[in-house]
């Protein structure tokens, strides 16, 4: 979503013999659209008397530049994805906690506790996991799908009918699988086969959307669309036949944060907030809405058969995922540069 929107969420009035109480405080989350049930908000509303509000957004860049544009200060947490904690971070945009501060700090899953975008879980918690590649309506097109050609060298039949995520990191990342050359290149001669790349690309591809990413698949608008793992798994839900592709030059894969935000002003509430998300029932009810993976322990017995069993959730053992990753400051201004140009 281009705007943010924002959802206030009822606080819950506590009951008690001598009457009501008002709700403890207040909760400002910053958060993807679409990506937690609001069942869930209620539930930690109602269990702890906070108020919450939450505003959304659609790309990890768009995060960012809305924080550093004067935002900070004004959310308790936000959900980046992985390489995004890690600027986040070197930017000083993240406050810290110590694991004693959240009692459910141990069901994190040991694989997601020391992780390189945030060593030993100093700043944030893991939210979902999932992948990034494309989805391709198979009435429109039966051949072969597994190649990043689908997207940045189509075949005649869906030139014209492409959906790619608004979303700068995940698309260069893909980009760079295709090209075989390594991501934050340095090269100059490999920067600008890129560049060459997404530009020679764009003229097959019908929009850039990420809020719409499963809608245009649903209504038959786009024959191909790049997309998360879960949102391709709700376009079939839904009705559209499509399937997911493991392109054999790589996908992407990510793992989504909450962060604890510098100069958050209700701190207390945003770790009460992390800590709830750490319990394996509040876990599995984002797993089972949003269809991705949790990195919490416990959650799997809980997990609906249509979400355990997806091939959106049981990726083969090849080709393998590559996270996006951080670039330099200078490899980034390229990068921002290549974007820029891209979208006009």
């Amino acid at each position: 979503m281009k705007t943010p929107t924002k959802t206030l969420l009822a606080a819950a009035v506590l009951a008690v013999t001598s009457g009501a109480v008002q709700a403890e405080g207040k909760l400002s989350i910053y958060h993807w659209f679409e990506y937690i049930p609001q069942e869930l908000l209620d539930k930690f509303s109602a269990e702890h008397g906070v108020e919450v509000t939450m505003d959304t957004f659609d790309s990890n860049e768009a995060m960012l530049a809305s924080l550093k544009a004067g935002k900070l200060g004004s959310y308790d947490v936000a959900v980046p994805g992985d390489y995004m904690v890690e600027i986040m971070g070197a930017d000083g945009m993240l406050d810290t906690f110590e694991p004693n501060e959240l009692a459910n700090f141990g069901n994190i899953m040991p694989e997601w506790v020391d992780v390189g975008f945030d060593p030993g879980r100093k700043s944030s918690i893991p939210y979902q996991w999932g992948s990034t590649s494309f989805s391709v309506n198979r009435d429109d097109f039966p051949g072969d799908i597994n190649t990043l050609a689908m997207v940045f060298d189509p075949p005649p039949e869906v030139q014209g009918k492409i959906n790619v995520l608004d979303s700068q990191g995940e698309l260069l990342a893909l980009a760079s699988l295709y090209l075989g050359i390594p991501q934050c290149s340095t090269d100059r001669d490999q920067l600008k086969a890129l560049n060459d790349l997404v530009q020679s690309a764009k003229p097959h591809w019908a929009s850039f959307g990420s809020d719409t990413a499963k809608d245009v698949l649903v209504s038959g608008d786009a024959s191909v669309g790049m997309i998360w793992s879960g949102f391709s798994a709700k376009a079939r839900e839904e009705g559209a036949n499509i399937e997911y592709a493991y392109p054999k030059e790589g996908y992407v894969v990510w793992m989504d944060n909450v962060v604890l935000l510098k100069d958050a002003p209700n701190r207390a509430n945003a770790l009460k907030f992390m800590d709830f998300l750490l319990e394996p029932a509040n876990a599995a009810a984002v797993t089972n809405f949003a269809q991705y993976t949790a990195g919490v322990s416990g959650t799997t017995p809980l997990l609906v058969d249509s979400v355990k069993n997806s091939p959106e959730s049981n990726p083969p053992a090849e080709p393998v995922g590559s996270f996006v990753m951080a670039c330099s400051e200078d490899v980034q201004k390229v990068y921002d540069t290549i974007w820029t140009n891209l979208k006009k």
